[in-house]
Protein backbone atom coordinates (compact mmCIF):
# COMPACT_ATOMS: atom_id res chain seq x y z
CA UNK A 1 0.00 0.00 0.00
CA UNK A 2 1.39 3.40 -1.01
CA UNK A 3 2.82 5.38 1.87
CA UNK A 4 2.83 2.47 4.29
CA UNK A 5 6.17 1.24 5.61
CA UNK A 6 6.44 -1.62 8.09
CA UNK A 7 9.80 -2.63 9.52
CA UNK A 8 9.76 -5.01 12.44
CA UNK A 9 7.64 -3.37 15.12
CA UNK A 10 7.79 0.05 13.42
CA UNK A 11 4.84 1.28 11.36
CA UNK A 12 4.95 4.47 9.30
CA UNK A 13 2.08 6.07 7.43
CA UNK A 14 3.47 9.48 6.47
CA UNK A 15 2.22 12.21 4.17
CA UNK A 16 -1.03 10.57 3.10
CA UNK A 17 -3.33 13.53 3.85
CA UNK A 18 -5.52 11.28 5.99
CA UNK A 19 -7.96 13.03 8.32
CA UNK A 20 -8.32 10.05 10.62
CA UNK A 21 -6.31 6.95 11.40
CA UNK A 22 -7.21 4.31 8.79
CA UNK A 23 -9.01 1.37 10.33
CA UNK A 24 -6.81 -1.14 8.52
CA UNK A 25 -3.70 0.14 10.30
CA UNK A 26 -5.02 -0.86 13.69
CA UNK A 27 -6.52 -4.08 12.44
CA UNK A 28 -3.37 -5.29 10.68
CA UNK A 29 -0.56 -3.82 12.79
CA UNK A 30 -1.97 -2.60 16.10
CA UNK A 31 -1.31 -5.85 17.93
CA UNK A 32 2.48 -5.69 17.49
CA UNK A 33 3.44 -2.10 16.64
CA UNK A 34 5.71 -0.41 19.17
CA UNK A 35 6.50 2.66 17.10
CA UNK A 36 3.89 4.49 15.01
CA UNK A 37 4.67 7.48 12.79
CA UNK A 38 1.69 9.41 11.40
CA UNK A 39 3.52 12.63 10.52
CA UNK A 40 2.53 15.01 7.73
CA UNK A 41 -1.14 14.10 7.55
CA UNK A 42 -4.32 16.07 8.28
CA UNK A 43 -5.28 14.38 11.52
CA UNK A 44 -7.74 16.22 13.75
CA UNK A 45 -8.70 13.14 15.74
CA UNK A 46 -6.85 10.13 17.12
CA UNK A 47 -9.84 7.83 17.04
CA UNK A 48 -8.61 4.38 16.10
CA UNK A 49 -5.42 4.63 18.13
CA UNK A 50 -6.91 2.34 20.77
CA UNK A 51 -5.89 -0.64 18.62
CA UNK A 52 -2.22 0.22 19.30
CA UNK A 53 -2.06 -0.66 22.98
CA UNK A 54 1.63 -1.65 22.98
CA UNK A 55 3.00 1.62 21.61
CA UNK A 56 6.25 2.90 23.03
CA UNK A 57 6.80 5.73 20.52
CA UNK A 58 4.18 7.88 18.79
CA UNK A 59 5.11 10.49 16.19
CA UNK A 60 2.34 12.94 15.26
CA UNK A 61 4.27 15.90 13.85
CA UNK A 62 2.76 18.22 11.25
CA UNK A 63 -0.92 17.45 11.68
CA UNK A 64 -3.97 19.49 12.72
CA UNK A 65 -4.34 18.22 16.28
CA UNK A 66 -5.54 20.58 19.01
CA UNK A 67 -5.12 20.47 22.78
CA UNK A 68 -8.37 18.52 23.18
CA UNK A 69 -6.91 15.47 21.44
CA UNK A 70 -7.81 12.18 23.09
CA UNK A 71 -5.26 9.42 23.51
CA UNK A 72 -6.24 5.98 24.77
CA UNK A 73 -4.42 4.63 27.80
CA UNK A 74 -0.88 3.91 26.60
CA UNK A 75 0.98 2.55 29.65
CA UNK A 76 4.20 1.80 27.74
CA UNK A 77 4.49 5.03 25.76
CA UNK A 78 7.77 6.78 26.56
CA UNK A 79 8.11 9.06 23.50
CA UNK A 80 5.50 11.44 22.08
CA UNK A 81 6.15 14.18 19.54
CA UNK A 82 3.43 16.65 18.57
CA UNK A 83 5.54 19.25 16.80
CA UNK A 84 3.78 21.70 14.50
CA UNK A 85 0.16 21.03 15.35
CA UNK A 86 -2.55 23.41 16.61
CA UNK A 87 -2.18 23.03 20.36
CA UNK A 88 -3.03 26.22 22.26
CA UNK A 89 -4.11 25.17 25.77
CA UNK A 90 -1.02 23.71 27.42
CA UNK A 91 -2.61 22.78 30.74
CA UNK A 92 -5.46 20.88 29.10
CA UNK A 93 -3.02 18.75 27.13
CA UNK A 94 -0.69 18.09 30.06
CA UNK A 95 -3.51 17.03 32.36
CA UNK A 96 -4.59 14.49 29.76
CA UNK A 97 -1.08 13.17 29.19
CA UNK A 98 -0.56 12.76 32.93
CA UNK A 99 -3.58 10.46 33.00
CA UNK A 100 -3.01 8.29 29.94
CA UNK A 101 0.80 8.18 29.47
CA UNK A 102 2.30 7.45 32.90
CA UNK A 103 5.64 6.23 31.43
CA UNK A 104 6.22 9.30 29.25
CA UNK A 105 9.85 10.46 29.27
CA UNK A 106 10.24 12.36 26.00
CA UNK A 107 7.78 15.03 24.85
CA UNK A 108 8.15 17.59 22.07
CA UNK A 109 5.68 20.42 21.36
CA UNK A 110 7.76 22.72 19.18
CA UNK A 111 5.86 24.76 16.61
CA UNK A 112 2.63 24.92 18.63
CA UNK A 113 1.21 28.15 20.03
CA UNK A 114 1.34 26.53 23.49
CA UNK A 115 5.12 26.28 23.21
CA UNK A 116 6.35 29.90 23.44
CA UNK A 117 9.49 30.29 21.37
CA UNK A 118 10.60 31.94 18.15
CA UNK A 119 9.03 29.18 16.06
CA UNK A 120 5.57 30.53 16.84
CA UNK A 121 6.21 34.18 17.70
CA UNK A 122 9.13 36.59 17.57
CA UNK A 123 7.62 38.29 20.62
CA UNK A 124 8.50 35.30 22.80
CA UNK A 125 11.82 35.28 24.59
CA UNK A 126 13.97 32.92 26.60
CA UNK A 127 12.15 33.70 29.85
CA UNK A 128 8.79 32.74 28.31
CA UNK A 129 10.25 29.41 27.26
CA UNK A 130 11.83 28.78 30.68
CA UNK A 131 8.50 29.30 32.42
CA UNK A 132 6.88 26.96 29.93
CA UNK A 133 9.45 24.27 30.74
CA UNK A 134 8.91 24.68 34.50
CA UNK A 135 5.17 24.30 34.08
CA UNK A 136 5.46 21.22 31.84
CA UNK A 137 7.88 19.57 34.27
CA UNK A 138 5.60 20.40 37.18
CA UNK A 139 2.77 18.59 35.42
CA UNK A 140 4.92 15.74 34.03
CA UNK A 141 7.76 15.29 36.55
CA UNK A 142 9.04 12.05 34.97
CA UNK A 143 10.11 13.71 31.71
CA UNK A 144 13.78 13.32 30.82
CA UNK A 145 13.67 15.30 27.57
CA UNK A 146 11.42 18.20 26.59
CA UNK A 147 11.54 19.59 23.05
CA UNK A 148 14.78 17.69 22.31
CA UNK A 149 16.51 19.29 25.31
CA UNK A 150 17.55 17.20 28.27
CA UNK A 151 15.83 18.10 31.52
CA UNK A 152 18.40 19.27 34.04
CA UNK A 153 18.41 18.69 37.77
CA UNK A 154 18.16 22.44 38.31
CA UNK A 155 15.08 22.67 36.07
CA UNK A 156 13.45 19.84 37.94
CA UNK A 157 14.05 21.59 41.26
CA UNK A 158 12.72 24.89 39.91
CA UNK A 159 9.64 23.13 38.55
CA UNK A 160 8.97 21.62 41.94
CA UNK A 161 9.15 25.00 43.68
CA UNK A 162 7.75 27.37 41.04
CA UNK A 163 6.05 25.22 38.42
CA UNK A 164 2.54 25.56 39.84
CA UNK A 165 2.73 29.34 39.36
CA UNK A 166 4.11 29.25 35.82
CA UNK A 167 0.83 29.18 33.90
CA UNK A 168 2.03 32.16 31.89
CA UNK A 169 1.74 30.75 28.41
CA UNK A 170 -1.45 32.39 27.29
CA UNK A 171 -1.83 31.47 23.64
CA UNK A 172 -1.97 34.34 21.23
CA UNK A 173 -5.28 34.13 19.44
CA UNK A 174 -4.70 34.94 15.80
CA UNK A 175 -8.29 35.62 14.86
CA UNK A 176 -8.76 38.97 16.56
CA UNK A 177 -9.09 38.34 20.29
CA UNK A 178 -6.84 40.18 22.69
CA UNK A 179 -4.06 38.24 24.33
CA UNK A 180 -3.71 38.13 28.09
CA UNK A 181 -0.39 37.39 29.74
CA UNK A 182 0.90 37.35 33.30
CA UNK A 183 4.01 39.04 32.01
CA UNK A 184 3.78 42.82 31.82
CA UNK A 185 3.89 44.16 28.33
CA UNK A 186 6.24 46.97 27.35
CA UNK A 187 4.33 50.29 27.17
CA UNK A 188 3.21 51.28 23.70
CA UNK A 189 5.76 53.48 22.00
CA UNK A 190 4.79 57.02 21.06
CA UNK A 191 3.56 57.18 17.51
CA UNK A 192 2.48 53.55 17.27
CA UNK A 193 -0.01 52.87 14.54
CA UNK A 194 -3.14 52.11 16.58
CA UNK A 195 -4.58 52.77 20.02
CA UNK A 196 -7.35 50.97 21.80
CA UNK A 197 -10.63 52.76 22.39
CA UNK A 198 -9.86 53.00 26.11
CA UNK A 199 -6.51 54.66 25.38
CA UNK A 200 -8.20 57.13 23.05
CA UNK A 201 -10.79 57.98 25.70
CA UNK A 202 -8.08 58.44 28.33
CA UNK A 203 -6.07 60.76 26.09
CA UNK A 204 -9.16 62.80 25.25
CA UNK A 205 -10.03 63.10 28.92
CA UNK A 206 -6.53 64.30 29.78
CA UNK A 207 -6.60 66.88 26.97
CA UNK A 208 -9.96 68.25 28.14
CA UNK A 209 -8.68 68.49 31.70
CA UNK A 210 -5.62 70.48 30.61
CA UNK A 211 -7.76 72.79 28.48
CA UNK A 212 -10.17 73.35 31.35
CA UNK A 213 -7.39 74.32 33.73
CA UNK A 214 -5.95 76.72 31.15
CA UNK A 215 -9.32 78.44 30.70
CA UNK A 216 -9.76 78.87 34.45
CA UNK A 217 -6.31 80.47 34.79
CA UNK A 218 -7.01 82.88 31.90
Amino acid sequence: MAGLVVSGTQVSYIGQDCREIPEHLGRDYGHFAKRLDLSFNLLRSLEGLSAFRSLEELILDNNLLAHDLLLPGLPRLHTLTLNKNRITDLECLLNHLAEVTPALEYLSLLGNVACPNELVSLEKDEEDYKRYRYFVLYKLPNLKFLDAQKVTKWEREEALVRGAFMKVVKPKVFWGSATTSTKEKTPRATGSSKMTSSEMCLNLSNENEVKGKAEIKS
